[in-house]
């Protein structure tokens, strides 16, 4: 079980590590978000099941499940309404210099 519970905490971390490279390279704010919201919901999802894995079925591993389940459910909705807040104050997408 070790050995699973490292597999999911080791992808958890690359999905982590690809996201802030994806914030560092990325032109612009939409960019930037849309890649940080999708590899760290997956990345920290992944993460907290490898320890659920590694905890075994304990009263911990219940409080790790609900904690994913939030971070899976709030994320997305919170990169959506900064997207959207950023949109409507006028914010606007970059585009190449020739478009």
């Amino acid at each position: 079980m070790e050995i699973i519970a490292g597999i999911f905490l080791i992808a958890g971390l690359f999905l982590l590590f690809v996201a802030a490279i994806g914030i560092l390279r990325l032109p612009d704010f939409y960019s930037r978000l849309h890649a940080s919201g999708l590899s760290e919901t997956l990345g920290m999802v992944l993460c907290f099941i490898g320890l659920i894995i590694y905890e075994g079925f304990t009263f911990t591993s219940v409080k790790l499940l609900i904690i994913a389940l939030f971070f899976f459910l709030a994320n997305p909705i919170g990169t959506h309404v900064i997207s959207r807040a950023a949109y409507r104050s006028g914010l606007k997408p970059w585009t190449r210099k020739g478009d």
